[in-house]
């Protein structure tokens, strides 16, 4: 799809840029959204990620740039306006409400479908439990979507923290997105349920954009349709997973930047081994001289003792 095309109908982010106390955090990053893709985005930390997910979702405020969503601006977007929008998000964490079933912390998020006011529902009028039934219905789809039906009636804390995973994102599901931004959903996880989770968001198929961000390579690019590299507040590489997965640019990012670190690691491991064992041959050397300090003291006393013993059987004599 074109990019003319991607400005009228998915998520279009244009020459974005955003400084916080004079460092720069993200210049002149474009990304497009199409509708039915999955985008991952990714980079070492601190490369601007979440820093773009939150000019997203309106948190922070771009010096320049430009953000349309199915054609239209979105410079004045609150976040609050977001779901009525068709766009959602997870947090890094979870985000759930530890006082609240499971349940009701998914029927929050299809609070965009509630038609009675906060009135209605507070003097429990007919209209308003109409209101309530269908939130619970979308709530109950959207847990068996993510296959945590069966945990509905439990409170978060009770459940392992993959399952709370799932239970916000069936939160984000519930408000029924076009876009659903996911901020680090691998994190946490191990092998089997970065698994799941990939098969899951294949799952969604054409029915919601996906644009996510995370840690993991191997994750992202088992998932994404497309992936976006980040590194200090720019875009690097920009394609297909296996291509940018082989891009030079990004493994000098991903790995370059390892391999500096564990040499320095190293170096600096080797020279304290170094000085431990000059230490320790300073020692040994400071040990050797006082021992033959102490012999010689010895031998000394004993050629006195000597001396002394012949000068008395002289005397003697």
């Amino acid at each position: 799809m074109e990019r003319e095309d991607l400005a009228a109908t998915g998520l279009s982010v244009r020459d974005i840029a955003v400084s916080f106390g004079g460092i720069r955090a993200l210049e002149s990053v474009s990304v497009d959204v199409a509708p039915g893709e999955v985008l991952g985005v990714i980079g070492p930390n601190g490369a601007g990620k979440t820093t773009l997910f939150n000019v997203i979702c309106g948190f922070v405020r771009p010096d320049s740039g430009t953000l349309r969503w199915r054609g239209s601006p979105m410079a004045r977007v609150h976040p609050d306006r977001l779901a009525s929008l068709g766009i959602a998000r997870t947090l890094q964490g979870v985000g759930l409400f530890g006082g609240l079933t499971v349940l009701e912390n998914v029927m929050i998020g299809a609070h965009r479908f509630r038609r009675s006011p906060l009135a209605s529902a507070m003097l429990g009028l007919p209209w308003s439990d109409i209101d309530e039934r269908l939130l619970r219905e979308r709530a109950l789809a959207a847990l068996a979507r993510v296959g945590c039906e069966d945990a509905a009636d439990r409170l978060p804390r009770t459940l392992p923290y993959a399952v709370q995973k799932r239970v916000a994102l069936a939160r984000a599901l519930a408000g029924e997105p076009e876009l659903l931004l996911l901020d680090e959903p691998a994190g946490g996880l191990d092998a089997r349920e970065l698994t799941e989770l990939g098969e899951l968001i294949g799952s969604f198929g054409s029915s919601v954009a996906v644009m996510l961000v995370d840690h993991h390579m191997d994750f992202v690019v088992s998932v994404c349709d497309r992936v976006v590299v980040l590194d200090f507040g720019r875009i690097i590489a920009d394609g297909e997973p296996s291509a940018v997965q082989q891009n030079p640019r990004v493994l000098e990012a991903y790995l370059g930047r390892e391999a500096s670190e564990a040499t320095e690691a190293t170096e600096a491991g080797d020279a304290a081994g170094a000085t431990e064992a000059g230490d320790a041959a300073g020692a040994t050397e400071a040990g050797d001289a006082a021992g033959a300090t102490e012999a010689g003291d010895a031998a000394g006393a004993t050629e006195a003792g000597g001396a002394a013993a012949n000068g008395a059987e002289d005397a003697h004599g």
